[in-house]
């Protein structure tokens, strides 16, 4: 390996050593057993890895232009982690959706449950939960101390989400249910009464019942004593705002130019959203077109089992059909699975990356929200995004190119809006493939684009506190507001009021994350098209989809100049 890989990999075993957490998430081996230090120490010991690593980057020389693309990418990550926690966001890391509350939770979802090793470190991990939150509540502590909180209404989500894991609304314990998975996998064994299982489910009983009781108490916590503390305030401010957009964009955007621009998308969606309505319902309308595809048991699937049948099946036969034809899909990101997610959490579908070495496979979550009923008008598009081409071929062919991109590129790089915005490109590659030729499955992966430019608009007008313009028909002239932004995704998202709202709550809490989607997939539409331009006649799209992704992930500023190189 080069210099700059050795670095690259130092870092990644060095930063899965302080984060144990975010190596299982990674995939990274060797630490399912470990709990993450969120104390203000675990972050000023990150702080001084970053640090160290960007040194040690600068004064590498690259040998190769594979060499510079991963200096440059990892360079441009760790700066904005460096930023980030020199203006003190690791003492507010608390919102609804991807702060260290949800990853310890989280965390359990990928771990292996095959060998009683497996559930010895389900059980180690579990008995330090309760360090893990001791150790993050530090940190809010201290950001209580220095004026820096998260929102009230962030805090309070939390403290839902911890009433239904521990079992105190909405159904049984999450962490009872290990022990319940612990005795259906032992029941299932060939061998269920091996030497020491019996021990082994009872320090599990034990560790759960910790972990239980930690959640419940900091659930608590967070609801009587963090939340009157905290602020009011739910945008975060211009600074605030450009600093977390520009780590999760990894491109400094002109907030102004896409607030507009998200509008126009808007205007040019709903145009197509109601020819579409038109060829399901003649003359009847988008909202007409929307009963009939939710209420015809014709256009539905019962049953959660069955729905998690059909969206395996479903992501099988892409695979099949996409390989070596549009895409060369490497054997082992060929599997991935379908899952049902746990209750508690946000209700958007999701994607889990596949471990390094592939033991785990990539995997799509899917929160039921507690329904039975699956209309499948939208199921499409959103399989694409989040499975395949989506996410997992992205994530997938990063991991299987471990021996020719850096360690570091393969198990943590990436921006946001380079990862959603492939998926979302995915999403129209997969319409423009003829994969949504059905009009209900193009008026889905429509409503997914309603849903994506409704998000610039009301994340960039809520947090920078902008008027909606004069000329709009949605309350002109008036400044935004959450309470605005939540009527206005409902109005104009066509998703169900039980997503929109957990929705409006997810773009607060991660300010500049959900423009993302729709930034990255202008960026890659661009790019894309400056490569047809070039290239004429002899473009061709399976070539340009293998030399981006071979690229390695990156921020979308990097990947514009890499691109244009191509």
């Amino acid at each position: 390996m080069t210099e700059i890989y050795d670095i690259a990999n130092d870092y990644v075993e060095r930063y899965a050593a302080l984060n144990p957490i975010s190596a299982t998430s990674m995939g990274v081996a060797g630490h399912d057993a470990k709990m993450s230090d969120y104390s203000p120490d675990g972050a000023d010991a990150n702080a001084a890895l970053h640090k160290s690593a960007a040194a040690a980057l600068n004064a590498a020389a690259p040998q190769s232009e594979r060499d510079r693309i991963a200096r440059d990418a990892m360079l441009d990550e760790i700066q904005t982690s460096l930023d980030a926690h020199d203006a003190g966001e690791h003492l507010r890391d608390l919102r609804v959706l991807g702060s260290p509350f949800q990853g310890m939770r989280m965390a359990f979802d990928l771990m292996p449950r095959e060998s009683q090793e497996d559930w010895r470190s389900i059980a180690a991990r579990l008995a330090l939960v309760p360090q893990g939150l001791a150790g993050w509540r530090r940190s809010l502590q201290q950001g209580v101390a220095q004026s820096k909180t998260t929102s009230r209404r962030q805090a309070l989500g939390c403290a839902q989400q911890a009433r239904v894991w521990t079992g105190q609304e909405g159904g049984p314990s999450f962490f009872d249910g290990l022990i319940d998975a612990f005795d259906a996998a032992r029941a299932q064994n060939s061998a269920p009464d091996a030497p020491g299982s019996d021990a082994l489910r009872r320090d599990l009983t034990a560790s759960a019942a910790a972990a239980n009781a930690a959640y419940a108490d900091i659930g608590r916590w967070l609801a009587d004593e963090y939340a009157p503390a905290a602020s009011e305030q739910d945008g975060v401010g211009e600074e605030r705002y450009a600093l977390s957009s520009r780590a999760f964009n990894g491109i400094d955007i002109d907030f102004a130019d896409a607030y507009q621009w998200g509008w126009e998308q808007l205007r040019w969606v709903e145009t197509e959203m109601a020819k579409t309505a038109h060829a399901i319902l003649p003359g009847e309308g988008v909202e007409a077109a929307k009963n009939l595809l939710e209420s015809d048991p014709a256009r539905a699937i019962d049953g959660v089992d069955r729905f998690q049948a059909w969206m395996q099946d479903l992501q099988d036969k892409t695979i099949s059909e996409l390989n070596g034809v549009h895409f060369d899909i490497p054997a082992r990101v060929q599997r991935i699975e379908a899952m049902i997610a746990p209750p508690g959490g946000a209700l958007a579908m999701y994607y889990t990356s596949p471990s390094e070495d592939f033991s785990r496979p990539g995997r799509t979550w899917y929160p039921t929200g507690g329904k039975t009923r699956f209309p499948l008008w939208g199921e499409p598009s959103i399989a694409y995004h989040e499975g395949v081409p989506g996410h997992h071929f992205e994530r997938g062919i990063a991991k299987h190119l471990s021996g020719e991109l850096s360690r570091f590129q393969t198990a943590m790089g990436g921006t946001s809006g380079y990862i959603e915005g492939w998926a979302l490109y995915a999403e129209r590659l997969m319409a423009e493939l003829g994969y949504l030729e059905n009009p209900d499955y193009y008026l889905g992966m429509l409503r997914a684009q309603a849903l994506r430019s409704v998000r610039v608009i009301i994340d960039i007008g809520m947090h920078l506190s902008y008027a909606i313009p004069q000329d709009a028909d949605f309350h002109p002239g008036e400044p935004w507001t959450p309470e605005l932004g939540l009527e206005f995704i409902r109005a104009r998202s066509h998703f169900p009021p039980d997503f929109t709202a957990s929705e409006v709550d997810r773009y607060l809490g991660i300010p500049g994350q959900a423009i993302s989607y729709k930034i990255g997939e202008r960026e890659w539409l661009s790019a894309r098209r400056d490569a047809e331009r070039r290239l004429g006649a002899a473009f061709d799209l399976k070539a340009f989809h293998t030399r981006a992704l071979n690229m390695g992930p990156m921020g979308l500023a990097q990947m514009r100049r890499e691109m244009a190189a191509l």
